[in-house]
């Protein structure tokens, strides 16, 4: 498997505190299934600031630890950037990394509300050639409430990516309801760990998998698996049938029931 989120490097945000504590979680990784991980350390979400030369050593140093260590996993750099005044221009400046080098960049947003310029910035980026992939929707208070607000997103031209541990309902039933819905939705196209920690935020990878396997069928696992390898790879996500966002039915029958009475 493939982990397109995840805060395994170092001394770098509220992930691995240390080298000691990124080799274990690289251990946990290779035990969960996973053989690459794209490292996404926080940038700009108010706490951690992480342009892109500093990733790009901070990987390159990880991948030599790991061959030391007799380890087979493979690290990618990345970043998860949260929305903010300044991105596009960063962008141009060359602090911000896609995710492996891609045309897939991941996006957080503040857990409380959607920013006001999520839309423009998405269509920004779009018109340039590349993917928002929006980090962990589920977490969102906005879009819980109202799943069309990530729809227009989608529509537009971006990704959802839900977290592991969500789907599998490590974080509690509600957010487990709210990601499987976003995924009967059609609102969701990658799954991936966000680990932080081997403990409170680990991989958690495969149980998600086998949760989704039980909910909604093995179909949508191959999916999901097959759009985190075509991501590392920068090829198109495929969105048909699975991935595109299924227009809420009852607005459909209100409209037909209006035109029989």
């Amino acid at each position: 498997m493939i982990d397109i989120h995840c805060h395994i490097l170092p001394s770098m945000d509220d992930g691995a505190s240390d080298w000691e504590q990124a080799l274990a979680m690289a251990k946990d990784a290779e035990r969960d299934g996973i053989t690459t991980i794209v490292a996404t350390p926080h940038h700009a979400n108010g706490q951690y600031m992480n342009p892109a030369p500093h990733i790009g050593q901070a990987v390159e140093l990880m991948n030599d630890k790991l061959r030391q260590n007799g380890s087979s996993l493979l690290v990618l750099p990345g970043q998860e950037i949260r929305v903010y005044g300044e991105l596009l221009n960063d962008l141009e400046r060359g602090m911000l990394l896609s995710l492996a080098g891609s045309r897939y960049f991941l996006l957080e947003m503040p857990s409380s509300r959607v920013p006001r310029n999520m839309e423009e910035i998405c269509h920004e980026l779009i018109i340039q050639g590349f993917v928002p992939v929006i980090a962990h929707p589920e977490r969102n208070a906005e879009i819980a409430a109202d799943p069309s607000k990530l729809e227009r997103l989608i529509e537009q031209g971006a990704l959802g990516q839900v977290t592991a541990q969500s789907v599998a309902g490590v974080f509690g039933s509600k957010l487990q309801k709210i990601s499987l819905e976003l995924c009967r939705r059609r609102l969701v196209h990658v799954v991936a760990s966000d680990a932080h920690d081997s403990i409170h935020r680990p991989f958690g990878l495969s149980e998600a998998y086998r949760t989704l396997g039980k909910e909604m069928g093995v179909e949508i696992c191959d999916y999901f698996r097959e759009n985190s390898e075509n991501i590392v790879a920068n090829l198109e996500i495929g969105k048909g049938g699975l991935g595109l966002p299924r227009k809420n039915r009852h607005k459909l029958f209100d409209f037909v029931k209006s035109l029989l009475h």
